[in-house]
């Protein structure tokens, strides 16, 4: 097998990057606000508020939309721009999470960037998923236990 540089390639056939899955990008976008977690960012002005159409269009500037936008990579890979209905189809979030990690009344008009990092990894990880399923488990399993036992004795 013979290896040769991507220009010389390019050359030759029509070479495409992969495109990014959901966590990859959701991963970038991340460790991009967590390069500066002290930056001061504008969050979205009372995003449940509005009605869809104006909510697609929302965007602030030097908001985390404006951090994910200014990325390279991410534009190249699809993001179109720093409105929030366009990072949303993007990411894949949902109102829900849009709204928990970048809506002004849960953190004021400016937010650090840290913050909505660590907002963003919980609305969209699994994280919170199996912390709330473990804790169901310990708590059956804690009111079921004395049963049990006198059940089996």
């Amino acid at each position: 097998m013979e290896h040769k540089p991507l220009d010389q390639l390019r050359s030759v056939a029509d070479v495409q990057p992969r495109p990014l899955s959901r966590e990859e990008r959701l991963q970038r976008w991340i460790d991009l606000l967590e390069t500066d977690p002290k930056r001061r960012l504008s969050s979205l002005g009372e995003i449940e508020y509005k009605p869809p159409a104006e909510r697609a269009l929302l965007r602030e500037d030097d908001s985390p939309l404006t951090v994910a936008y200014e990325d390279p990579v991410l534009r190249a890979d699809g993001l179109s721009s720093d409105r929030l209905g366009d990072a949303m189809r993007y990411f894949a979030l949902s109102d829900g999470q849009a709204h928990y990690a970048l809506c002004s009344c849960l953190s004021g008009r400016t937010m650090e960037a840290g913050t909505c990092a660590q907002r963003l990894r919980n609305a969209t990880g699994n994280v919170a998923w199996e912390s709330a399923v473990g804790a169901w488990l310990l708590a059956a399993l804690a009111v079921s236990l004395p049963g049990l036992v006198y059940l089996l004795s």
